[in-house]
């Protein structure tokens, strides 16, 4: 009708199917290809890319619908602890460009979610951060 917005893929998607398959077990799949604990996943978009891709992989080979970005932790909050707070952002489109790629050589629609973790603050006023400050994480990741 006129007028109306074309459904998003998701709800187109779920309108076909009824259900959606979602991935899972990130971290376990992760430690178990070698990731050490303490460590931050999200670095492994860029030292470890054919791990993520293996990841992302088995996810829509196992038949996912819908798999999660390698950024659950990608703030600058949580990498700050890696040395890495200012690479957020960059370590996200990372991730977000990986599972591009796999999705679009999955051979059917396959939808890619970033996935935004929380900062491991405390938000004011009990906590230091701020409602600001964490929009702009936040911000910075999606």
């Amino acid at each position: 009708a006129k007028g109306t917005a074309m459904p998003d893929l998701l709800t187109r998607m779920l309108a076909q199917k009824g259900t959606l398959l979602a991935d899972g077990a990130t971290g376990t799949n992760l430690f178990n290809m070698g990731l050490m604990s303490g460590d931050a996943p999200e670095l492994w978009n860029e030292t470890h890319p054919e791990n993520i891709v293996k990841l992302y992989k088995g996810a829509v080979d196992a038949g996912s619908d819908i798999f999660l970005t390698n950024s659950f932790g990608a703030n600058a909050s949580r990498l700050k602890l890696h040395d890495a707070g200012h690479r957020a952002f960059e370590l996200s489109k990372i991730a977000a460009e990986i599972g591009r790629e796999v999705a679009d050589n999955a051979g059917r629609t396959v939808i890619v979610a970033g996935s935004v973790g929380p900062t491991g603050d405390i938000m004011e006023p009990v906590g230091t951060l701020s409602h600001a400050d964490a929009v702009e994480m936040f911000h910075e990741t999606a």
